[in-house]
C-alpha cells in the first residue's frame, strides 16, 4: 500500500492496458497512456492486422523492402521482420537501396543500411542513379539547378526501385509510407487539382496491374508512434534530410499538416 501512494503522490500513472507497469508512453494515435511493452504489442499487432486485412502477402513470396536508411524504412524492416518469424508469413526478405548519388546524404545512410543488413540479417541489393542512368544527382543539379530538382529525383527513384526489384525477382516491394506521408500527397494532390492521382494515392497497394505492385503496411501507422518505436527500441537509423530538399513543394504541405495537429492538441 505504501508504495502505491508513494506513486500516487508522484503523480504516476498505471499503463491503461496491462494494468501493471508504470505507464511512460501516451499513443499520438489513441492518446492512451501505456507502458513501453504494451506500446511494442500494440504496434505490431496493428500492422500485423493491416497486413492480414488486406492480404498483403502470400506464404513464398519475395519482398523488397524499400531502404534509406531512414525512420520509417529501418522500423519496417524491423518489425516485418520480426512478425514474418512471429506469424510465419513464409517471406523471403530482402533490402533494396537506391543510390542517387548525393554526397554527405545518402553516401552517409547507405552506411545505416549497410549495418541494418548486419543487424537483420536481410541480403541487400543497392542500385544507383549513376550505373542506371549515367548520372548522379549531384551532376544533375549541377546542371538544371535546385529549382524542380526533387521532380527529376522523384521520377528517377520509383524507376531505380522497379530495376532493383527487377533484379532481385521479387514479388513484391514494401515501403516505409506512413499516414502523415499519404495525408501529405492527399494534400499536395488537392492543391495541384491533379484528380487522377487523388483517386488513387491512399490505395494500400499500387501497381497492381504491373509487374511488381507495391504495398505500404504503415498506411494506418503514426509518423510519431514509429519515431517513438525506432526512439525506445535504440534502432540503427539516419535522420539527416537530403540536402536538396529544404524547399521541395511537400515540405510546405508538411508543415501546413503540422501546424494543424498543434492546433488540434
Amino acid at each position: 500500500m505504501e508504495g502505491e501512494g508513494g506513486e500516487r503522490k508522484r503523480g504516476a500513472r498505471l499503463c491503461c492496458v496491462c494494468k501493471k507497469s508504470r505507464a511512460s508512453v501516451k499513443r499520438p494515435k489513441t492518446l492512451e497512456q501505456i507502458c513501453r511493452e504494451c506500446f511494442y504489442d500494440a504496434f505490431e499487432s496493428e500492422i500485423h492486422q493491416v497486413i492480414l486485412e488486406n492480404q498483403l502477402f502470400s506464404p513464398g513470396e519475395r519482398v523488397a523492402i524499400g531502404a534509406s536508411g531512414g525512420k520509417d524504412s529501418t522500423v519496417l524492416a524491423y518489425v516485418l521482420s520480426k512478425l514474418n518469424r512471429l506469424h510465419n508469413y513464409g517471406l523471403h526478405l530482402f533490402l533494396l537501396s537506391v543510390d542517387e548519388g548525393i554526397t554527405g546524404y545518402r553516401d552517409d545512410s547507405l552506411e545505416t543500411v549497410h549495418r541494418n543488413q548486419i543487424q537483420y540479417g536481410l541480403p541487400l541489393k543497392v542500385v544507383s542513379y549513376k550505373d542506371l542512368y549515367g548520372w548522379t544527382m549531384d551532376e544533375i543539379v549541377r546542371v538544371i539547378g535546385l529549382k524542380n530538382n526533387c521532380t527529376f529525383c522523384g521520377v528517377f527513384r520509383r524507376q531505380a526501385l522497379d530495376r532493383g526489384a527487377s533484379l532481385l525477382k521479387v514479388d513484391k516491394v514494401v515501403t516505409g509510407h506512413n499516414a502523415d506521408d499519404i495525408a501529405e500527397t492527399v494534400l499536395l494532390n488537392l492543391l495541384r487539382g491533379d484528380v487522377a492521382r487523388l483517386s488513387r494515392c491512399t490505395s494500400i497497394t499500387t501497381g497492381e496491374d504491373g509487374p511488381i505492385p507495391r504495398c505500404k503496411p504503415f498506411k494506418y501507422t503514426y509518423e510519431k508512434e514509429i519515431v517513438m518505436y525506432a526512439y525506445f527500441k535504440k534502432l540503427d537509423y539516419f535522420s539527416t534530410e537530403c540536402i536538396y530538399s529544404p524547399n521541395a513543394y511537400r515540405g510546405f504541405a508538411r508543415e501546413f499538416i503540422k501546424d494543424l495537429e498543434r492546433i488540434r492538441c
